[in-house]
């Protein structure tokens, strides 16, 4: 009866016992200094952070609405990713983290969409923009797209067409002007839409094709015509939340807040078409 009543008594005492030093180790932890650490601190931080993946002709207006939202959402932690929409799509669909995917052109989103990486219902155009060519400040004699075919026109900057969205509506009109096998030896594919501009400003391209609100936030360029839109699919901002999102009720609510009227106001001062 002895040995019977010690076996099933030692169990108790040893969870009474570690119960004992779990406290007395939580009273050191705390008169030493060091935070205990629990799961619900962590879920909330990480419910305060969000990463937009974004086409980088948006980055001044992003940049600008970025503090407006967090006037009213102070907890809200918000960090860009800037890049050309091709790029942008391939990092998602390869596992990177991000929020919010914000591109230049709808295709970038539609294979998102396809292969079920968005979150349904999400989807929205929140700007609309314009193709431009523009050259150096102080250049002269480039009057047209058909200027382009001019032997002293050298290079002429576009965006990568296979993963630029600048690029591909800027291949589309040379194609439907009947210029762009003319003037094929002469262009020089950049990255993103920036690096067009970049290379237009330094004088190491004679002239690129970048959108009009690109154009706007540059003193170094002058815009020489503005792309007919029957020469190029439309040019749309599309959005969507990434299913991945850790915190998609976040997110959510900052995609609503780039179609208020206040984030339209900025996308407009900046040269953007509102939807």
């Amino acid at each position: 009866m002895s040995k019977n009543f010690s076996q099933s008594s030692l169990p108790i005492k040893r969870r009474k016992l570690l119960v004992l030093i779990a406290t007395a180790l939580a009273t050191l932890l705390l008169i030493i200094g060091l935070p205990i650490l629990t799961s619900s601190p962590v879920s909330a931080q990480s419910n305060n952070n969000l990463l937009i993946s974004a086409a980088a002709s948006l980055k001044e207006a992003l940049e600008e609405l970025k503090p407006l939202y967090q006037q009213s959402k102070p907890n809200v932690n918000i960090s860009y990713n800037f890049g050309s929409s091709g790029a942008l799509q391939q990092q998602i669909e390869q596992g990177a983290p991000a929020d919010i995917f914000i591109s230049a052109a709808k295709k970038q989103v539609d294979a998102l969409e396809q292969k079920g990486l968005l979150v349904p219902g999400t989807r929205n155009i929140i700007a609309k923009n314009r193709l431009v060519l523009v050259i150096p400040k102080n250049v002269v004699g480039i009057t047209s797209f058909y200027s382009l075919k001019d032997a002293k026109v050298k290079k002429i900057a576009i965006g990568e067409p296979r993963s630029v969205p600048a690029g591909q509506y800027a291949q589309q009109v040379l194609e439907k002007l009947k210029i762009w096998s003319e003037i094929k030896s002469k262009l020089v594919f950049a990255n993103n839409v920036r690096q067009v501009l970049a290379s237009v400003e330094s004088g190491n391209a004679d002239a690129g094709l970048v959108y009009a609100t690109d154009a706007k936030i540059s003193d170094k360029v002058k815009v020489v015509v503005t792309a007919d839109e029957k020469y190029h699919s439309p040019i749309i901002y599309p959005l969507a939340v990434v299913k991945r999102s850790k915190n998609v009720d976040a997110a959510k609510e900052f995609s609503q807040f780039l179609s208020s009227n206040q984030a339209k106001a900025v996308f407009k001062k900046y040269g953007f078409i509102l939807p």
